[in-house]
């Protein structure tokens, strides 16, 4: 009995599950594969396909160091040089960690090869499928809040026996600041490529399918010790200022205090646990702010945790929910960055030069667009899936879909995260150099966020009325005159028939 691991491109850790159910054995062999298919579902953005090849090129030589039997192989596809090496190698067992993705999941059950697969349950993340799935099962309503605090107290972060530090679960309310004078934030923590990754930019480069964004500037890091110094540098020179200003856009600050940690994250190049550890180790050692502290810890204990549970709890059919029956097609923008909203086209630009962009810039600018102007969740989520750098089906389906869109109609949000400009102008400086009047609900300079989400609240006042606080917004249309509303209404559609020339 011969046992071997495929390692996939999101799984680069040497604590993986599969690794791990072979760590008795000696010369293990394992394979690694770029799939040229693969790459062609949507045309991804050239950092993701640069940072994911390299860091594979990357990994496997660090599993050749620790005397793994590695083959490393760039193919059409997955199952012609599967079937080679297996035979080769005469292997009777060949063990995957379970992909996060479930059509990555149903592909590898669907394939035909001369040896058995066993799927090892997948350990990168905090909560097994099972353990979210006792969670939730027993539950009527399933709010990340309240999976929030029952990881606190599952795994002790920031408490005192069964209570919270500081006597709050969430400092929320002092982490939305607006951006108000110089913010001096500090530099992010870049690297300049080395070989291997060079050559895989010359690879992206010269690829003959689509793909998006720019590839010139890349500087992630590509292998663990890498992802480790972008976390060290987050906590040193960030995690005391990331709390106030983690909802503030500023022009041509990209990243503010963010951390930059996600990407690594999702391809296994850091464990979720260690990236809570040291936030908390920080705040115990250096007194930093709780607020700062507890918010980045959400994100990564509870937000983060509680999509992947989610996307693997909900029905099958999820991807095509569409609550609102929005059917309005994805903008050119989205893909050239080329639109008068300066909101946009600054995050739009943004993502093209980096593959990135923060919470806020995705949720109420990308999405609230594409909420309020009604256009296709599936188109979105799909464009979203192709543009950033940490996108994987369980990202982007929970967070889109459910989050930036409600078009699960509340399985995951409480109500829709829909507003208007003045949101915008309230949180960033985009709107001081834009070319509409964030004041203006019509005519020539009125901004399309605020037509747009009038025109949302009345369509769909009916299903809105019982969605968390909306009854309250949705009264301010009946202060407003028909002939306004008629004008919101021309002036929506208007626009959707102009952007389509």
């Amino acid at each position: 009995m011969k046992i071997a691991v495929w390692i996939l491109g999101d799984q680069l850790d040497q604590k993986q599950a599969a690794l791990q159910s072979c760590s008795h054995l000696d010369n293990v062999p394992v394979i690694f594969i770029e799939s040229l298919h693969h790459v062609q579902a949507r045309p991804y953005h050239r950092q993701k396909l640069v940072l994911v090849w390299s860091a594979m090129r990357h990994f496997a030589e660090e599993l050749r160091r620790l005397k793994y039997a590695v083959t490393y192989k760039i193919a059409e596809d997955f199952t012609a040089p599967l079937q080679e090496w297996i035979k080769i190698n005469q292997i009777t067992e060949l063990r995957v960690m379970t992909p996060n993705d479930r059509p990555f999941t149903h592909m590898i059950q669907n394939l035909e090869l001369p040896c058995k697969i066993t799927l090892i349950p997948n350990n990168h993340f905090l909560w097994s499928q099972a353990e979210f799935t006792d969670w939730a099962k027993a539950r009527k309503r399933l709010l990340m809040e309240d999976f929030y605090r029952e990881g606190r107290r599952r795994f002790q972060i920031l408490m005192e026996q069964d209570k919270p530090l500081g006597g709050q679960w969430n400092l929320d309310k002092e982490n939305r600041q607006p951006p108000k004078g110089k913010l001096n934030t500090p530099s992010a923590q870049w690297f300049e490529p080395d070989e291997i990754t060079l050559d895989v930019i010359t690879k992206v480069n010269s690829l003959s399918v689509a793909t998006y964004g720019e590839v010139e500037s890349f500087g992630w890091g590509i292998n663990h010790t890498q992802a480790l110094q972008v976390l060290d540098w987050f906590i040193e020179h960030r995690l005391k200022h990331f709390g106030p200003y983690q909802d503030a856009m500023v022009t041509g600050e990209e990243t503010m205090w963010h951390a930059l940690l996600s990407p690594y994250l999702n391809i296994g190049l850091l464990r979720p646990i260690d990236v809570i550890q040291a936030a908390q180790q920080a705040y115990q050692q250096q007194q930093l702010p709780l607020n700062s502290v507890e918010g980045f810890i959400r994100q990564v204990l509870g937000w983060r945790e509680y999509m992947h549970g989610i996307y693997h709890y909900v029905d099958a059919d999820y991807p095509d929910k569409n609550w609102f029956n929005h059917t309005q097609p994805l903008p050119e923008f989205f893909w050239t960055g080329k639109t008068k909203m300066n909101c946009l086209h600054q995050v739009l630009k943004q993502v093209q030069k980096t593959g990135y962009a923060h919470h806020i810039q995705r949720l109420m600018v990308l999405s609230n667009f594409a909420l309020i102007a009604g256009l296709s969740p599936q188109e979105v989520e799909n464009w979203f899936h192709a543009a950033f750098i940490d996108a994987y089906d369980w990202v982007m389906q929970t967070n889109v879909i459910g989050m930036g869109l409600f078009a699960d109609g509340g399985i995951l949000a409480s109500k829709p995260y829909a507003a208007s400009a003045n949101y915008i102008n309230k949180m960033s400086d985009y709107c001081k150099s834009c070319v509409y009047n964030y004041k203006e609900r019509t005519g020539e300079n009125a901004c399309p966020f605020n037509f747009f989400y009038w025109n949302f609240l009345e369509r769909h006042r009916d299903k809105l009325q019982n969605q968390g606080r909306m009854s309250f917004i949705l009264k301010n249309l009946d202060k407003m005159s028909p002939q306004e509303l008629h004008s919101i209404r021309e002036q929506s559609q208007a626009w959707h028939k102009y952007s389509r020339k």
